[in-house]
Protein backbone atom coordinates (compact mmCIF):
# COMPACT_ATOMS: atom_id res chain seq x y z
CA UNK A 1 0.00 0.00 0.00
CA UNK A 2 0.93 3.47 -0.66
CA UNK A 3 0.82 6.71 1.18
CA UNK A 4 -0.14 10.30 -0.30
CA UNK A 5 -1.17 13.54 0.75
CA UNK A 6 -2.84 15.38 -1.74
CA UNK A 7 -4.62 19.22 -1.50
CA UNK A 8 -7.62 19.00 -3.93
CA UNK A 9 -8.66 22.00 -5.52
CA UNK A 10 -12.55 22.15 -5.88
CA UNK A 11 -14.62 24.80 -8.49
CA UNK A 12 -17.73 25.93 -7.18
CA UNK A 13 -20.01 23.14 -9.16
CA UNK A 14 -17.97 20.58 -7.88
CA UNK A 15 -18.35 21.83 -4.36
CA UNK A 16 -21.52 20.12 -3.23
CA UNK A 17 -20.81 16.28 -5.77
CA UNK A 18 -19.39 13.59 -2.87
CA UNK A 19 -16.23 13.65 -5.20
CA UNK A 20 -14.06 12.41 -1.99
CA UNK A 21 -16.87 9.31 -0.93
CA UNK A 22 -16.60 8.71 -5.12
CA UNK A 23 -12.85 8.35 -5.09
CA UNK A 24 -12.72 6.01 -2.26
CA UNK A 25 -15.92 3.92 -3.07
CA UNK A 26 -15.07 3.41 -7.06
CA UNK A 27 -10.98 3.31 -6.36
CA UNK A 28 -10.31 1.20 -3.60
CA UNK A 29 -8.47 4.29 -1.59
CA UNK A 30 -8.23 5.23 2.43
CA UNK A 31 -9.42 8.70 2.40
CA UNK A 32 -8.38 10.87 5.54
CA UNK A 33 -9.59 14.61 5.72
CA UNK A 34 -6.25 15.66 7.35
CA UNK A 35 -7.49 19.98 6.63
CA UNK A 36 -10.14 21.31 4.73
CA UNK A 37 -12.11 24.77 3.71
CA UNK A 38 -15.52 24.41 2.17
CA UNK A 39 -17.50 27.15 0.95
CA UNK A 40 -20.61 27.59 -1.41
CA UNK A 41 -18.75 29.28 -4.02
CA UNK A 42 -14.80 27.43 -3.35
CA UNK A 43 -13.41 24.67 -1.58
CA UNK A 44 -10.17 22.92 -0.89
CA UNK A 45 -9.08 19.87 1.14
CA UNK A 46 -5.86 17.94 2.20
CA UNK A 47 -6.51 14.25 1.59
CA UNK A 48 -4.14 11.40 2.94
CA UNK A 49 -4.70 8.73 0.37
CA UNK A 50 -3.66 4.94 0.84
CA UNK A 51 -4.42 2.24 -1.73
CA UNK A 52 -2.00 0.60 -4.27
CA UNK A 53 -0.06 2.81 -6.55
CA UNK A 54 -2.67 2.08 -9.94
CA UNK A 55 -5.37 2.52 -7.87
CA UNK A 56 -4.05 6.11 -6.26
CA UNK A 57 -2.63 6.74 -9.90
CA UNK A 58 -6.16 5.93 -11.54
CA UNK A 59 -8.19 7.72 -9.10
CA UNK A 60 -6.22 11.04 -9.28
CA UNK A 61 -6.70 10.90 -13.04
CA UNK A 62 -10.27 10.81 -12.66
CA UNK A 63 -10.84 13.74 -10.04
CA UNK A 64 -8.22 15.79 -12.17
CA UNK A 65 -10.80 14.77 -15.50
CA UNK A 66 -13.98 16.13 -13.22
CA UNK A 67 -12.03 19.58 -13.03
CA UNK A 68 -10.77 19.52 -9.36
CA UNK A 69 -6.98 20.56 -9.12
CA UNK A 70 -4.64 18.22 -7.72
CA UNK A 71 -1.04 19.20 -5.83
CA UNK A 72 1.15 16.82 -3.79
CA UNK A 73 1.75 17.96 -0.13
CA UNK A 74 5.41 17.60 0.72
CA UNK A 75 5.21 18.96 4.58
CA UNK A 76 3.42 18.22 7.62
CA UNK A 77 0.17 19.66 7.86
Amino acid sequence: MVKRRMKLTFPPELVTEPVIFNLGQDFRIVTNIRRADIADERGWVVLELEGSDEDLEQGLAWVTAKGVGVELVESEI
